[in-house]
């Protein structure tokens, strides 16, 4: 998505000592904090949830369209364990 341009919002959902470790951009929101802040993420794109595997991403997703009705919601597949074999493999994983 990056390397055509196209628009969308990467969201990192994980805690702050993962972020610490690694990072490749987005806004963070932690998972905990996702639901309140809601307000926050754009209707107009794609909006792609990071975590470590995909797994609590795919979670904030269930809970956002079952309780906001939102369509617009991805994630990363395989989380940034997945980012990282496949787009970055030096960063390091944690």
């Amino acid at each position: 998505m990056r390397a055509t341009n196209e628009d969308f919002q990467l969201i990192d959902i994980r805690e702050a000592y993962e972020t610490e470790s690694v990072q490749i951009g987005g806004q963070v929101i932690p998972m905990d904090q996702v639901l309140e802040r809601s307000s926050e993420l754009r209707k107009d794109c794609k909006v792609i949830f990071l975590c470590r595997t995909g797994k609590r991403a795919a979670a904030v997703i269930d809970a956002l369209e079952r309780t906001q009705g939102m369509e617009n919601l991805y994630r990363l597949t395989g989380g940034i364990f997945g980012y990282i074999d496949s787009v970055e493999p030096a960063l390091p994983k944690y």
